[in-house]
């Protein structure tokens, strides 16, 4: 790409200026895991391994979040190895696996980071989200999430979970903050970033 082609490039997402202006001031966001990172579905073998299929677009989307100064963080039900490979692949600082109460969980995190519910985000598909999502700054649901759910959120995503909703998310954040179109660029000259990279989505 040429000096002009790239002085002349404009992002293509565009979001709703009333939803762009709910997600601002943020500094971090809750991802559940299955039905969110995940399309829901558990493969269990014959030993009791499960099996869980991730979403590039969605790994991808979340190093952006923390790039662009928003922490992702996990606050799963479930605990398995694959979870915490994935998370760990990605880089996420903060996790919390097997959360019985997802409240209890989110809140203990939330002090530890010195954090207040106006200033998070969060998504999820089912009612254990629920406590979370009515009470962070900005809250979001796949397109195949419960009723219930995409019922009481800001944003319901246009694709399903596990499908590229937490990219989406993801990205609506980022604009609303103005780092999207910056970080855009950014990957239209180079992505080193100085430092040794891991798997990159």
């Amino acid at each position: 790409m040429d000096e002009q082609s790239r002085r002349e490039f404009r992002a293509t997402l565009q979001f709703a200026p009333s939803l762009l202006l709910k997600a601002q001031g943020l500094r971090a966001a809750i991802f559940d895991v299955d039905g969110v990172l995940t399309d829901g579905r558990l493969y269990i073998g014959e030993h009791g391994e499960t099996v869980k299929a991730f979403n590039s677009l969605d790994g991808h989307g979340l190093k952006l979040l923390a790039q662009g100064g928003i922490a992702p963080l996990v606050i799963t039900g479930r605990d398995s190895p694959a979870v915490r490979r994935r998370v760990a692949d990605l880089g996420i600082a903060h996790a919390v696996y097997g959360a019985h109460d997802k409240l209890v969980a989110a809140t203990a995190l939330l002090a530890t980071l010195g954090l207040d519910w106006p200033q998070v985000a969060a998504i999820g598909d089912d009612w254990p989200d629920l406590p979370l999502l009515v009470r962070a700054g900005f809250a979001a649901a796949p397109s195949n999430a419960h009723a219930e759910v995409r019922a009481r959120v800001d944003h319901v995503t246009t694709v399903a979970g596990g499908h590229g909703a937490a990219r989406e998310f993801c990205d609506l954040m980022l604009v609303a903050s103005g780092r999207y179109a910056g970080l855009l660029q950014g990957h239209l000259t180079t992505l080193d970033s100085g430092t040794v990279a891991g798997p990159s989505s």
